[in-house]
């Protein structure tokens, strides 16, 4: 194998690919890229045994042949090269190591035989659809935040991705995190083939993968799936995962009917005002209090260690005063992804699921549930 490459090209190919190597592997395969060069093009492919990215970038390919090297000692060093230079890459036929030059820089790095590489097993895919990047990003980043990090409770670890019928009958893919504490749910209009999809729950790993891969993407992303694995398209990148084998709770049971008190709260004094409170919430609970009554909101924390805080915001709130405490990392994130300059909390009493809206975007919801404080 022997062929040259720009070193902006090589770079941007390995960060994708590399980022799912762990770097700590009992198998010594699974820390290495494989670079397969032929026809022009030098492939490159990553894997955990869970998920699998593979891009391309063009080369100039001399000798084509394949071959598997550490990816982040490889990353390392071409993300060390200056910009713009060109690399070679050579590996003769009876060679345990591969050359890389570039300028007066030179490398001799241990490889490991491609043919002992894991191929991620696909099974047939059942449905495939195109999905515009906005509608994609937008479901993964109004959601992640709210998944489980509790191994224990497996089938939490990820965003269960389905079609529905919503509420004016209209199709569309909705996407669902939870972790037991707080829920987010999202939608996007349902793209074609995706009709009768099974509902899948992404890991979260693959999660933070696609959402890195699709950051600078402007097409549509391809999506392929069945019941056990998932497989986007984005330009020159593939990233195929396995899905959580498991059932995702009945996530409908715990979003509130009922919650006749309405709030609607300045998103951005709101909060301000919990960060700035929540200064002297301990660290374990970070709990703060809500005191809602006669068009004012009163936030206030007590904790015996570091003193107290209040702070009082003026509110639209006509209902019966109501005193609730809540998680304030929690209210953070959710106040974080609303795209509304105010927040609409919907609340029932100190014991049950607050809701809450965001008045520009009338697919996304979100569900808290209160502290005892």
């Amino acid at each position: 194998m022997r062929l040259i490459i720009e070193r902006g090209a090589l770079l941007k190919a390995l960060s994708h690919v590399t980022s799912v190597v762990e770097r700590r592997n009992t198998i010594p395969i699974l820390s290495n890229v494989l670079l397969e060069a032929a026809d022009g093009t030098l492939k490159l492919m990553a894997t955990d045994l869970d998920i699998a990215v593979v891009e391309s970038a063009g080369a100039d390919v001399a000798s084509p042949g394949a071959t598997t090297l550490a990816a982040h000692t490889f990353y390392d060093i071409v993300r060390k090269l200056p910009d713009g230079v060109q690399i070679e890459l050579s590996l003769g036929p009876d060679e345990g190591r591969l050359s890389l030059s570039s300028g007066q820089a030179h490398f001799a790095l241990q490889v490991l035989p491609p043919n002992d590489f894991p191929n991620l097993s696909v099974s047939d895919m059942s449905h495939a659809f195109d999905i515009p990047v906005a509608d994609l990003k937008r479901l993964i980043e109004k959601t992640r935040f709210a998944i489980s990090t509790e191994e224990t409770r497996y089938y939490l670890n990820g965003i269960y991705l389905h079609a529905i019928a919503d509420d004016d009958g209209a199709d569309a893919l909705r996407a669902v995190a939870t972790d037991g504490h707080r829920l987010a749910q999202v939608e996007a209009p349902l793209p074609e083939g995706a009709a009768g999809m099974p509902g899948i729950i992404i890991p979260r790993k693959t999660v933070f993968e696609l959402h890195k891969l699709i950051e600078g993407a402007e097409e549509a992303v391809h999506v392929e799936l069945s019941a056990s694995t998932i497989r986007f398209v984005a330009g020159h990148v593939v990233l195929t995962s396995k899905l959580i084998d498991g059932t995702f709770p009945d996530y409908a049971r715990v979003i509130p009917q009922a919650n006749d008190k309405v709030l609607n709260v300045s998103n951005a004094d709101f909060s301000h005002a919990v960060d700035r409170v929540s200064t002297l919430s301990s660290d374990k609970g970070r709990a703060v209090k809500l005191n809602l009554g006669d068009g004012k909101l009163v936030l206030s924390v007590n904790n015996p260690d570091s003193g107290s805080a209040t702070e009082e915001l003026p509110v639209q709130y006509d209902s019966d005063a109501i005193e609730i405490g809540f998680n304030a990392r929690y209210l953070l994130d959710i106040s974080g992804q609303l795209e509304s300059d105010t927040m609409q909390v919907m609340l029932s009493d100190p014991g049950s699921p607050t809701m809450v809206k965001d008045d520009a975007d009338a697919t996304a919801l979100y569900v808290l549930m209160p502290m005892r404080v």
